[in-house]
């Protein structure tokens, strides 16, 4: 029983430094963190601008669009990295398949492109 305590000594260790760190540097920033910021830091701020209207009034759904072409292309291109370190064992056939993959992925690139879903007023 002592030999299998032995061997999560080292994660107790370690989960006793990991807590010790936080609690220290919770508790430097707590005793070194300024108690009185200045009323410009504790402002509401947004994008640069004070609030001029309701807060339920209509949402351009632009934004949302830009965020969600972003995801997609940036996860798509987030399949090259894995690609790229197993290229030299898929051989041919994995070349070809990104190659498709990467086609297809800039069909709809100019897709979108072309319908103006990139562009800002």
């Amino acid at each position: 029983m002592t030999a299998l305590l032995l061997d999560y000594l080292p994660i107790l260790i370690f989960l006793g430094i990991a807590g010790a760190l936080g609690a220290g540097f919770m508790i430097a920033a707590w005793v070194i963190a300024p108690t009185k910021p200045d009323p410009e830091k504790v402002s509401t701020y947004e994008c640069g601008f004070n609030a001029f209207d309701d807060a339920r009034m209509k949402f351009d759904v632009r934004f949302y669009l830009v965020a969600i072409l972003f995801i997609i292309f940036d996860l798509e291109v987030a399949f090259l990295f894995p690609w790229a370190v197993s290229l030299g064992e898929l051989g041919q056939f994995g070349f070809w398949s990104m190659m498709v993959f990467l086609g297809v992925l800039t069909v709809g690139f100019i897709y979108e492109w072309k319908k103006g879903a990139l562009e800002w007023e």
